[in-house]
């Protein structure tokens, strides 16, 4: 069931495009879900396409495409790493395990404090920066060495018990 204060901000999306393009709203009405839920589930994926007029599957290929929809709860930090080739060649891959070991987590899981979510991306669009990581889809982090990874964990987490 939609609220009536989500059905307001669809609408809201919906009205920016020719009525016979209202699912060109999809990416909206799927970040708006998230933000009121905290991740899109299939029944909101449902949801958004019934409100569209669009094929469930199709509302699940956007979700499923982009790194920014979570489809599951995640810890509130998301930390994207990006494992691409270029941040490959420059210690992308050891920036993702060195995360793992210190969060004592593997790519895809999310620490028993529900703090941080580890999770692999591919180019963030920064090669000359990497490596690279994004925090909470928001946020670059470049030149993240075992060093900086150390100092944005342990800042987080101490900002956490203030």
């Amino acid at each position: 069931m939609i609220s009536e204060q989500t059905k307001a901000r669809f609408d809201r999306e919906v009205a920016k495009y020719p009525a016979d393009q209202k699912q060109s709203a999809v990416m909206a009405c799927l970040t708006i879900v998230q933000q009121e839920q905290g991740f899109v589930s299939a029944q909101s994926e449902q949801l958004v396409a019934d409100y569209l007029g669009m094929a469930p599957i199709a509302v699940h290929e956007v979700t499923t495409f982009y790194n920014m929809y979570n489809q599951q709860a995640v810890g509130k930090y998301k930390l994207n790493v990006c494992t691409n080739l270029p941040c490959q060649l420059r210690d992308g891959a050891k920036a993702l395990k060195h995360l793992e070991h210190k969060l004592g987590i593997a790519m895809g899981e999310t620490t028993a404090d529900g703090l941080f979510t580890l999770q692999q991306s591919e180019c963030l669009g920064a090669c000359a920066d990497s490596p690279v990581m994004l925090v909470n889809d928001v946020t670059m982090c470049s030149f993240m060495s075992n060093e900086k990874l150390d100092q944005l964990i342990d800042g987080l987490k101490s900002a956490e018990a203030k």
